[in-house]
């Protein structure tokens, strides 16, 4: 069973930055995974964001290319977001996700495609 804990959401100004953090725990040894950021704003359906997997490629919502970086740090078993010249829509409640045995070349990067789930952490950008 993986676990995910989120933190790092808050609020911020349009322009500004947040970085989220995502730390994983108890799980053992899979040879591949694919993890990941979904966001979901009242009243939309909850959208991929950014991913990365075992292979170290990532993915991007067109919507935050170039705004955004994952990353990870597996000493820590720790995944991060940082997010940069945030604006009003990207407001948002941000969950981290994570699919074992899979890569971002064989999973969906949808939401049924996932098999676990942070509780999530808001992030409200103003302007």
């Amino acid at each position: 069973q993986v676990h995910l804990v989120e933190s790092g959401g808050g609020s911020v100004q349009a322009g500004g930055s947040l970085r989220l953090s995502c730390a994983a725990s108890g799980y053992t040894y899979y040879s591949s995974y694919c993890m990941g950021w979904f966001r979901q704003a009242p009243g939309k359906t909850r959208e991929g964001v950014a991913f990365i997997d075992s292979d170290g490629d990532t993915f991007y919502a067109d919507s935050v290319k170039g705004r955004f970086t994952i990353s990870e740090d597996n000493a820590e078993n720790t995944l991060y977001l940082q997010m940069n010249s945030l604006m009003p829509e990207d407001t948002a409640t941000y969950y981290c996700a994570a699919e074992m045995e899979g890569t971002i070349e064989t999973v969906d990067l949808v939401p049924l495609d996932f098999s676990y789930w942070g509780q999530g952490t808001q992030v409200t950008v103003s302007s």
